[in-house]
């Protein structure tokens, strides 16, 4: 495994970067909305990100005969990463979770329905899959659908869709067949947002951010907008989470803020003595500087799994979510802890130790060891899947 960027990946890079200066804008892009900063929710972010697609940077990994340019994961790791670093929306769900599922199991019609409009970032998606009862475990979902004519009726709730305000459509999974097995008898759909029994309730987060209830009163839907086979949604939605519990928690925000609290270590001063020379602070600083470089190659060694082709990289891809969403919320502690009570000021207070960006950071980095499956589940994919350990129930 090579840690090494080649001369063409920079030259990727360094494109990438010129094309974000030259469209630099605060209304697109927001570091202080940590992890969230990704979601493609106003016009002005819709409209940035159909410039990436004219770029022909949202099919890089897709196949050519799709719009795609059949590239190497590593183009689309170094893409997403530069657009985070600086808070601004990445190719997410819809080029990732959608678009690579429907690619691999769509009908041609779903194929010719929505290939081109995401690769135009024409639409977008909310994903359905948790339920009051069924949060990280979403092969417990009870979402009913029923045959009815040419299609299927669908009744029931879904909770934690963060984009069901915004979305045009709507990536849900339901109950085809409650007598089989709970991983089994599930079914994708895709839903237009705009259903007349679809309502839309907002839940507002911990990080100031909103995600939603979802109500599927008769919502009736043709079997045109089935996902691949009845009955075998879950196995494609296993598929996609390992690219999702990479994709939606990428490392360069995470080492931003470290190096923010490293400068601010670095020019601070406590009761008249500089901060860096405290040496508790020193070794802790030095711990978390050794922790995000086992994030970054955690990342890596991802992205090298992805390339090698076969079964997708389950038990990497858990490995590197759980240890980077943990470390990302051990980071936010130490910056609360280093800066003192000056800490829980709002972010944005310009008297506050880094301008309140450790308050902000506390909360957000909790919602992201739940998003894509919690570190519980994530360490339960790590015992059985990697060390063969027995399921612990």
């Amino acid at each position: 495994m090579d840690f090494e960027f080649t001369p063409e990946q920079r030259r990727f890079v360094e494109e990438v970067e010129a094309f974000l200066d030259a469209n630099d804008d605060p209304e697109v892009f927001d570091l202080t909305r940590e992890n969230m900063a990704q979601i493609v929710d106003t016009p002005e972010r819709r409209a940035f990100m159909a410039k990436v697609g004219e770029r022909g940077w949202l099919g890089i990994t897709w196949p050519e005969e799709y719009g795609g340019s059949a590239g190497d994961g590593i183009y689309e790791y170094l893409l997403n990463e530069a657009l985070a670093a600086r808070g601004g929306p990445q190719i997410g769900k819809g080029v990732g979770i959608i678009g690579k599922t429907i690619i691999s199991h769509g009908s041609e019609k779903l194929k010719q329905e929505f290939l081109p409009k995401i690769l135009r970032n024409e639409v977008e998606f909310a994903v359905g899959y948790s339920e009051p009862n069924a949060g990280s475990d979403a092969a417990s979902m009870q979402l009913k659908a029923v045959r009815d004519g040419d299609g299927w009726m669908l009744n029931g709730q879904k909770t934690w869709t963060t984009s069901a305000h915004f979305a045009d459509w709507y990536w849900v999974g339901a109950r085809t067949d409650p007598e089989a097995p709970k991983h089994h008898g599930i079914t994708l759909f895709l839903v237009p947002m705009d259903h007349p029994g679809i309502t839309v309730k907002p839940i507002w987060t911990m990080g100031d951010e909103r995600t939603n209830e979802v109500y599927l009163d008769d919502v009736w839907v043709s079997d045109d907008f089935v996902v691949g086979e009845v009955n075998r949604g879950f196995q494609y939605i296993s598929e996609a989470l390992d690219l999702e519990r990479f994709t939606l928690f990428t490392y360069s925000p995470v080492a931003q803020r470290l190096e923010l609290l490293t400068e601010y270590v670095r020019t601070a001063v406590v009761d008249g003595r500089p901060l860096k020379e405290d040496p508790v602070v020193r070794q802790r600083l030095a711990w978390l500087h050794t922790e995000a470089e086992v994030a970054r190659m955690l990342g890596l060694k991802f992205v090298f799994a992805s390339s090698q082709g076969g079964a997708p990289p389950t038990s990497e891809a858990s490995e590197y979510k759980l240890f980077t969403t943990e470390f990302s919320k051990r980071l936010a502690d130490a910056s609360m802890d280093i800066a003192g009570p000056g800490s829980q000021l709002r972010v944005h207070t310009d008297e506050a130790p880094m301008r309140g960006r450790a308050e902000s950071t506390y909360r957000y980095t909790v919602i992201d060891t739940i998003g894509g499956g919690s570190s519980e589940i994530q360490k339960n994919i790590i015992a059985r899947r990697k060390l063969g350990l027995p399921k612990n129930f």
